[in-house]
């Protein structure tokens, strides 16, 4: 059912509510109506014949702590009608707050001046402030338009009141959100004029950076550390922009000044290890931010920093691939790094360990598999986050899933495998079932299989500083054992996500990366030996 299907439908039964003489309902159903469409006229025409009820109405829309944004909206538009629009207002910025793309505040009481007058200057700051906060930055296409209304309540607030700083500050945080930087730049440099401080430096340089005026933005953040010099996310800042223009050494110099202040500061340990990452792509600086993102769980906000630096890259942030998906499903169209293969069911089942007399794997195992099954994730540790609930699946069903994998499923031998490092947990690591398992998947020829359990130890190495030294030993050797065949090169990337690998096999593994020599295939023959992780 189409949005416009599902706000008639709500419309209709709360019309039969209504005419039944029951309000009640036909609120909860005109608030239904809101959500799916929150301008359209026939509910707004419906909400004015509930305005007519005792009180005008509000004891239909409560604040209840569940009410929905469809019901604060209502609520809204009830207290405007009353001649209270100033405490309607915040309510329909908690509905757009929920939803920034739905277009709450397009009616025409929003766009009255007399609003921006009424209003006190303090409540709007929190509410544009908690605007800001729901939304990107920028904000996405579709946002912009519908926090435009806001804006213009901005404007006539400032008419209103033309020296306020913060009102002014938050202004132009939402205009620098939705694409109106000369205007956030004016609104942010009067602030800053009528009230020097570090907020107003803040926004000024975010106004500055939007416009690309990256020298002022960069005087402005300057300006900010003089007002406040332990406010270490500002030189975070500093090193970001400073980076993102090319000065990636002086953006070093910042986050190290940081550091000397406070070393376990979350913003500049993650912006000091993306960059020094950007810097030399030495692998050990992400490994060392997943160690602190680990032993730091109660961090200051939400960082991405990891993920950043892993995408795009083989096996960090998913499946390697040289080839686009045919058209269909996300599990269709087997690719290896070379060339197309066939598909496996061409091919003997190989021999597992400890596999089950019945070959099959459960359907429970199988539909815990296709709950987790990606070919993408955020970074390593993320993989093994994502394969917990494998945990609730018998490791003899892990390993039938390897021998039987789900034709239906992308990457099944990689998440069984990630599944396995869950099981046995309290084990030290080098007397560990989960590793002797891994191990014994590793024999034989290379194939999907021998490749998944290595991925899984080389996430264990992520994990588990104490599985480190362990596992790049057995990556380099397997390195050294593929070294001129085919199907090295999957190895060898698989080697350059290796923590702690040593330098030797390091740099053996970015030549093979750069340089792979497939051998020519006689005849019909295909190498079993060439990898795909997406079925036909």
């Amino acid at each position: 059912m189409d949005v416009r299907r599902a706000a008639d439908r709500a419309l209709e039964q709360a019309r039969s509510a209504l005419a039944s003489d029951e309000p009640e309902r036909a609120a909860d159903h005109l608030a239904g109506a809101l959500t799916h469409a929150p301008t359209l006229p026939e509910a707004h025409e419906l909400l004015g014949r509930l305005a007519a009820q005792p009180g005008g109405g509000l004891d239909l829309f409560p604040l209840a702590p569940h009410v929905s944004a469809g019901g604060l909206a209502a609520r809204a538009h009830l207290l405007a009608a009353a001649g209270r629009p100033e405490d309607g207002l915040p309510l329909l910025a908690a509905a757009s707050g929920r939803t920034p793309g739905a277009d709450w505040a397009g009616v025409p009481w929003v766009g009255d001046p007399a609003l921006g007058v009424r209003i006190e200057p303090g409540l709007l700051v929190q509410l544009l402030m908690r605007l800001c906060t729901a939304v990107g930055d920028p904000a996405a296409a579709a946002t912009r338009t519908t926090l435009r209304p806001y804006l213009t309540v901005a404007r006539h607030a400032i008419a209103a009141h033309p020296e306020h700083a913060m009102l002014l500050g938050a202004g132009s945080a939402l205009a620098r959100r939705i694409g109106e930087t000369a205007l956030a730049v004016d609104w942010a440099a009067r602030g800053a004029r009528a009230r020097p401080s570090k907020l107003a430096e803040i926004w000024l340089g975010y106004a500055y950076r939007s416009a690309g005026r990256i020298p002022e933005a960069l005087a402005a953040l300057r300006r900010a550390v003089a007002h406040d010099p332990d406010d270490l996310s500002v030189y975070a800042d500093i090193a970001g922009t400073l980076a993102d223009h090319g000065r990636l050494e002086d953006a070093l110099n910042w986050v190290d000044r940081a550091l000397e202040r406070d070393p376990e500061y979350d913003c500049a340990v993650h912006t000091a290890h993306r960059l020094r990452h950007r810097a030399d792509g030495d692998l050990a600086h992400l490994v060392r931010l997943a160690d602190f993102i680990r032993d730091h769980p109660d961090e200051s906000h939400e960082h991405t920093d990891l993920a950043d630096c892993c995408r795009e890259i083989p096996w960090l942030s998913g499946v390697p691939t040289a080839a686009p998906l045919p058209r269909g499903s996300a599990a269709t169209g087997i690719w290896s790094h070379d060339r197309r293969v066939p598909d496996s069911s061409a091919q003997p089942r190989r021999h597992l360990p400890e596999a089950p007399a019945r070959p099959e794997p459960s359907p429970e195992a199988v539909r815990r598999l296709r709950q987790v099954a990606s070919l993408s994730w955020a970074h390593p540790p993320a993989a093994y986050d994502a394969a917990v609930q494998l945990i609730l699946v018998r490791p003899h069903d892990l390993l039938a899933l390897l021998n039987d994998p789900p034709a239906d499923v992308a990457a099944p031998e990689i998440w069984a495998c990630l599944g396995l490092l869950h099981h046995g947990t309290e084990e030290p690591w080098l007397d560990s079932e989960r590793r002797r398992l891994l191990l014994e998947l590793l024999d034989g020829g290379l194939d999907r299989v021998t490749e998944a359990a290595l991925f899984a130890l080389i996430v264990s190495a992520w994990i588990d500083p104490s599985a480190r030294a362990d596992v790049a030993a057995i990556v380099s050797g397997r390195l050294a054992e593929v070294t001129g065949r085919p199907g090295s090169r999957s190895v060898a990337e698989l080697a350059l996500a290796t923590p702690d690998l040593p330098a030797p096999a390091r740099e053996t593994a970015a030549g093979m990366v750069r340089t792979v020599v497939v051998p020519r295939q006689r005849g019909r023959a295909r190498s079993r030996l060439l990898l795909r992780w997406r079925r036909d």
